[in-house]
């Protein structure tokens, strides 16, 4: 009785990874738009956001945009004290 219940374990536990390992990865935004004559100085993509870091007109800007959509979410100037 263990030795079958073991079994099934194995198995439930490999048809579970092979559904994990064969999702499809997810949908990444082709373009994001920042304006023209920005310099930029980083990116990243984090928890379903691409973020910008760039330079426009002598200020630092941070764009955050949606990963999937490449649609603007929020801008933000970052300055010095």
């Amino acid at each position: 009785m263990g030795i079958m219940l073991l079994g099934f374990m194995a198995v439930g536990f490999a048809i579970v990874y092979r559904v994990m390992r064969d999702a499809p990865p997810p949908t990444i935004a082709e373009t994001v738009t920042i304006p023209a004559g920005a310099q930029v100085l980083s990116s990243l993509s984090v928890d379903g956001t691409i973020q910008v870091t760039y330079n426009a007109g002598g200020a630092v800007m941070l764009a955050v945009f949606d990963a999937s959509t490449g649609e603007l979410r929020q801008r933000t100037e970052i300055t010095v004290e």
